[in-house]
């Protein structure tokens, strides 16, 4: 009994690294740069390290069809599948453009130690807006939507995936809570407007609305008249609390995570006993 108990208290412990990434037009420096990331959060002890949204490219629609690859045979892949196996590592392997027959996706993998591919999530809810006067953007015009989600578990910590824009969508957070996670990580790129106004508050929702942690992973923010990254990469605890955040610079967070947290939050305050479903349902019926 009481080594099932230190093994508990052993388990509940999960270190994670997060890779805000300085990204430039040449995509083998690009993945050659994320690749001695990974390396550098092993010999940090991490058990899992986190790329940025569109690691190997620019973002931008008119870059996505030129840097697409095929997964998991791509270049990308092929180096993100070695860096995994080599550095004995989970790899979330931030996004890259995917191509597959004639569409394109923005898509999300994960690469186990011994650099297996075991997950893959391309972005439900596609980057279209129109805010007068500061940015226009369409996903849409380039790329196609997911229609899966992906969990993977590690350490016994289950881990759902969104993409950026996904974060906006607290019914996404919450099926993955009702799948049973423990944490959410999304490789995200907000920019100068967005990032200012929503970056953080919707991280800090989605932690205190589901009782789990949240990652966002940004790329390093750039220069130049493309689109830029807002950075900031963040970490935010069950409680709503930012635990760690970077500024606008190619930097890394490497944080523990303690998963005892989300077992004392959901037991102090427990909102997934009380869903009224019945309620919601008479009301729903109403309107």
């Amino acid at each position: 009994m009481l080594q099932n108990n230190i093994t508990r208290r052993i388990m509940t412990k999960l270190r994670l690294g997060l890779v805000q990434l300085a990204v430039g037009n040449e995509k083998s420096e690009n993945v050659r740069r994320a690749i001695s990331f990974i390396e550098e959060a092993k010999k940090k002890g991490a058990d899992i390290v986190t790329l940025p949204e569109c690691f190997n490219s620019p973002y931008g629609t008119a870059h996505f069809p030129k840097y697409a690859e095929t997964i998991p045979n791509g270049e990308t892949s092929n180096a993100l599948s070695e860096a995994a196996k080599k550095n004995k590592i989970y790899v979330i392997g931030g996004t890259i453009p995917e191509r597959d027959d004639d569409k394109l996706y923005n898509t999300a993998t994960v690469w186990d130690p011994q650099g297996k591919l075991i997950a893959k999530y391309r972005k439900i809810h596609l980057f279209d807006i129109d805010i007068k006067g500061k940015i226009s953007f369409r996903e849409s015009d380039t790329l196609s939507p997911g229609e899966n989600l992906a969990t993977f578990v590690i350490e016994g910590c289950k881990i759902g995936i969104g993409i950026c824009y996904d974060i906006r969508f607290e019914e996404l957070a919450r099926i993955y809570r009702n799948q049973g996670c423990h944490m959410l990580i999304y490789p995200g790129a907000f920019n100068l407007t967005t990032g200012q106004l929503h970056w953080t508050l919707l991280q800090r929702s989605r932690a205190t609305d589901n009782q789990l942690y949240v990652a966002c992973v940004s790329p390093a923010r750039g220069t130049g008249d493309g689109y830029i990254a807002y950075g900031h990469t963040q970490l935010t605890d069950p409680w709503g609390s930012v635990l760690r955040e970077l500024e606008e610079k190619e930097d890394m967070i490497i944080e523990d995570i303690d998963l005892s947290i989300i077992d004392e939050v959901r037991s102090q305050i427990p909102i997934s006993k009380q869903k009224r479903t019945d309620l919601y349902d008479t009301v729903w019926k109403k309107t």
